[in-house]
């Protein structure tokens, strides 16, 4: 897969969902992944937070052992905002609850010299 250089400016997309979320009988996180790898996005990153709350303020920590933790997971990606605006359609149709943001933000790509 070829990817576009990155440089100049573009946008940053958090998607703010709970570790339990589903669509589709699937973690939902991991078929956001599948869609913008669908999608050709060029890059995704999913981190799994290990504590915090949402609007319903109950608090969700690693820290507790139980059965169904439902930590928070935050989405990540850097893309051009006309196909993040695109995209944004189907996000709504899978995210039950949860919050996007979208910032602009200038990107500077380092490559390594081989």
């Amino acid at each position: 897969m070829e990817h576009q250089k990155f440089e100049g400016d573009r946008t940053l997309m958090r998607i703010f969902i709970g570790e339990s979320d589903k669509w589709q009988r699937k973690p939902l996180y991991a078929a956001i992944v599948e869609l913008f790898r669908r999608e050709n996005f060029s890059g995704v990153t999913v981190l799994r937070g290990v504590g915090g709350y949402g609007s319903a303020s109950r608090y969700h920590t690693e820290k507790i052992l139980r059965l169904s933790q439902d930590l928070p997971i935050v989405i990540e990606l850097i893309e051009y905002a006309e196909r993040i605006e695109r995209i944004l359609p189907k996000l709504d149709e899978m995210i039950g609850g949860g919050l996007i943001t979208l910032e602009k933000v200038r990107v500077i790509l380092y490559r390594s010299r081989k």
